[in-house]
């Protein structure tokens, strides 16, 4: 039997990779900060992941341990992520830097972790859900660029630890039309000087379609060579 974890199951890609996942007959726990209108086959749990006491202290139950029993195949998705502070140094928000990396690179450090040592018995997939943003720099995305970059690192030094029961990769999936391209094309040029770069992505029409992505997303998470990249970006 396989599980899936998704965090940010809420919106965006983090809904459509939970509800292809469910489609498929793989049962799901989303984890996120709120609740999302779900059906048979999935479960939820509300945890702030931006808030690192919240989630030390659900990791330290055994809402994980549990969910994860009996299965042959462990699947966690860290979708969950913010692309704010945006801007230079000088109008950044430590407090927002502080909260971004919290939710971009320490929970999917720590679930992955726990993920890890809760199903033993299980062949376990990490993926990571990373971007471009990873592999080269862009102005005003000091913290998101790092945070993903971070995403990466962690997925090759998995790799590195040789165990073939656990694979890891950190996947870039594309440019999606969810609401973080929305926050971004709000974003005040001085902000963001790439800002009309996306705006002219949405009004061509080449953003990918949540659902749409999350069909290749999930074939990608299931497929036997998952893990033989630890980087990988679904554009090719």
């Amino acid at each position: 039997m396989i599980k899936a974890i998704v965090t940010g199951h809420t919106r965006g890609l983090g809904a459509a990779v939970a509800a292809e996942l469910v489609a498929r007959g793989i049962p799901v726990l989303g984890v996120a900060r709120g609740h999302a209108e779900i059906g048979e086959g999935m479960e939820q749990a509300v945890v702030d992941l931006s808030d690192g006491a919240a989630l030390a202290a659900w990791i330290a139950g055994h809402a994980l341990r549990s969910f994860l029993a009996g299965c042959d195949q462990a699947l966690l998705v860290n979708n969950a992520g913010m692309v704010t502070p945006v801007g230079p140094l000088t109008d950044q928000d430590p407090l927002a830097a502080l909260r971004a990396v919290t939710l971009n690179v320490a929970a999917p450090l720590a679930l992955s972790g726990a993920f890890v040592q809760a199903a033993p018995q299980a062949e376990r997939r990490i993926l990571h859900i990373s971007s471009g943003a990873g592999r080269s720099a862009y102005p005003g995305w000091s913290v998101y660029c790092a945070t993903k970059a971070a995403l990466d690192q962690h997925a090759r030094a998995v790799a590195l630890d040789g165990d073939p029961r656990v694979r890891a990769c950190s996947l870039a999936p594309g440019v999606i039309d969810t609401d973080m391209q929305a926050e971004i094309r709000a974003t005040p040029d001085e902000k963001f000087p790439l800002r009309q770069r996306f705006v002219d992505m949405k009004d061509s029409g080449v953003l990918l379609a949540p659902a749409a992505c999350a069909v290749h997303v999930v074939d990608y998470l299931l497929a036997g060579e998952f893990g033989g990249r630890a980087v990988d970006d679904l554009r090719g």
